[in-house]
């Protein structure tokens, strides 16, 4: 559980335990936020997804990585790049017996240092369900509230449901005082 009045430090690193994944940030600029992903065996990421205004580069110092991008399997090992650019969906897997580690750029930063501690602070909290995705509503409650350019989206979410979602969780949220998580995690 997260600490009321100590903002989430992305460069200490948090894992998703149901997911297997590890974050920890690296460095956040304008021009890139850059964190290290280290995803354990039998580990993958929740839901194929977009970035909306940022392309996901991942640079593979360990291990090897499965991603489907675009419906094509891609697989990299050390020393491979892979680009996503955004706009394309895309997800990615751990299917083999030792960790991947990745450090995985987002450019251009944008706000994502916030937006991950929002993640951290859900993953922390235990605020996940039992595929290790966190709550939805609050996230994108959440990025509502900050105006977010770092948006990620699932890949079946055409924009306009997207942002309709937002809109609705932004109005229930706002009701049920939820950002109080937000101060929680960011400040």
């Amino acid at each position: 559980m997260t600490e009321l009045g100590m903002a989430i430090d992305l460069y200490q690193p948090f894992t998703n335990p149901i997911t297997r994944e590890t974050f920890r940030c690296i460095s956040s600029t304008e021009e890139a936020f850059t964190m290290e992903w280290t995803v354990h065996p039998g580990g993958y990421v929740p839901f194929e997804h977009i970035h909306v205004n940022q392309d996901e580069i991942f640079h593979i110092q360990r291990g090897e990585m499965r991603a489907r991008v675009k419906g094509v399997t891609h697989h990299g090992k050390v020393g491979d790049t892979l680009t996503i650019t955004r706009g394309t969906r895309h997800i990615a897997f751990n299917d083999k017996d030792e960790p991947l580690v990745c450090n995985v750029e987002y450019k251009p930063g944008l706000d994502h240092y916030k937006t991950m501690q929002c993640f951290a602070g859900l993953t922390l909290d235990c605020l996940y369900d039992k595929r290790g995705l966190v709550n939805i509503p609050r996230i994108m409650f959440m990025l509502k509230m900050v105006n977010a350019q770092s948006l990620t989206r699932p890949a079946f979410a055409p924009d306009w449901l997207f942002r309709l979602g937002m809109n609705t969780f932004f109005t229930i949220g706002s009701i049920l005082k939820w950002e109080v998580l937000y101060k929680k995690y960011t400040t």
